[in-house]
């Protein structure tokens, strides 16, 4: 596919997700109608895609789109042309399976339109209104920082696998294979892949266990756990189990895992054999059978503000209304779990957001609440820390 082909069908994607499809779904059905494309080809339409996701309010502001309107997929690629310093007139020939030329109306109104120093802070910065007096709150004199960084890529990190190698011998095994990563510092465990990441999953390191796929953020987080070996250690939110195996990276302990939604463990048995690691899932009802913990992880279910470098779609469909049930349900499962820990055991909140709501105001009140708790430790993190937005308090039961 030329270029301009990649840009074409990159418009009629996000023209699927204006209209309500997610982004990997129409990602995939895209490439399952179209498998002539190379892996070069759905690489770029993906990046474009993607691009254009978390820079939506802007790109959408210098494509030509009203004020206050999400656009169209042809107004975010024009604005994504015209971000990078391209001329769109030269993609936008009609020739070749290029995009539709320009019309005669958006040749004249071309010159007009703002630059991306021209535009409202919000707006430059990718920002949804209502979210601006939350994140200002949470994020101080950071906020426009932390917005700008939002709207780019986020970096690829793997986690060395403690328990099969270390940092250097994962390196060196990964350069071997063409992978380059340098250590990162938020993370003993942390590697920044810093060339050929498309290799990662392919490669006999991350075949063999030595690596896993991991946000530095995310393994910061894992490294402030007080993990002791033959601890009852509970991961309650588990989801695919990341740091589960994190955690059993660093210390022999009896690991137990939970998730509401066990399909999302599917994948964890092969990940955790691959990884060396033995692991006891738990249903709902065998939770309490199985308690005290020494210590329970709760991944929380959140808005993921911290993440919307990956998944900037949530970004924009994010409600008050949501964030209002996420903080609710994250209350039920602090007051579902906090019995099962044992006296002098631990209790980790965690969450991949930003907001203040889902973070200190929501140990806040719990601590209000339930007075046979202290809290030992607490870490925010944005991506002004290099890797994803995070939040951690490590409560101890009295």
């Amino acid at each position: 596919m030329t270029p301009a082909a990649r840009i074409a069908t990159a418009i009629e994607i996000l023209d699927a997700i204006l209209a309500g499809a997610h982004a990997e779904q129409a990602l995939t059905s895209w490439a399952r109608r179209n498998r002539f494309a190379g892996s070069g080809d759905r690489a770029a339409i993906r990046d474009h895609v993607y691009d254009a996701l978390r820079c939506r309010r802007s790109f959408a502001a210098m494509g030509g789109a009203e004020a206050g309107a999400a656009g169209t997929g042809r107004q975010l690629m024009i604005g994504a042309l015209r971000a990078a310093d391209e001329d769109p007139a030269a993609a936008f020939t009609g020739q070749n399976y290029a995009p539709a030329a320009l019309s005669e109306a958006e040749r004249a109104t071309l010159p007009d339109l703002p630059s991306h120093d021209d535009l409202p802070e919000l707006v430059a910065l990718d920002c949804p209104d209502w979210l601006e007096a939350p994140l200002r709150a949470a994020l101080g004199g950071d906020f426009a920082e932390v917005m700008s960084a939002m709207r780019s890529r986020a970096p690829v990190f793997l986690r060395v696998n403690l328990a099969l190698t270390d940092l250097a011998a994962a390196q060196a095994a990964l350069e071997a294979e063409g992978i380059l990563t340098e250590p990162h510092p938020l993370a003993s465990t942390a590697l920044e892949v810093v060339g050929n990441p498309q290799r990662i999953r392919n490669s006999a390191a991350y075949r063999d266990g030595l690596v896993e796929l991991q946000d530095a953020a995310s393994q910061a987080v894992v490294e402030m756990l007080p993990l002791a070996a033959g601890q009852r250690v509970l991961d309650y939110c588990a989801g695919g189990g990341g740091k589960t195996l994190a955690m059993a990276g660093r210390c022999k302990a009896r690991y137990y895992v939970h998730d509401v939604a066990p399909q999302r463990m599917r994948d964890l048995p092969a990940r955790a054999e691959r990884a060396g690691v033995k692991t006891t899932i738990l249903r709902t009802t065998e939770v309490a059978q199985a308690a005290p913990f020494d210590l329970i992880l709760i991944d929380v279910p959140c808005s993921g503000s911290g993440t919307w470098r990956r998944a900037p779609e949530a970004k924009w469909t994010f409600t008050p209304r949501r964030l209002e049930e996420l903080v609710r349900t994250q209350r039920e499962i602090l007051d579902t779990v906090k019995d099962h820990v044992t006296v002098g055991g631990h209790l980790a909140y965690t969450t991949c957001s930003l907001l203040e709501e889902e973070n200190g105001a929501q140990i806040r009140a719990f601590l209000a609440h339930d007075t046979g708790w202290e809290c030992v430790n607490e870490r925010r993190l944005t991506p002004l820390d290099g890797g994803d937005g995070f939040y951690m308090a490590l409560l101890k039961r009295r």
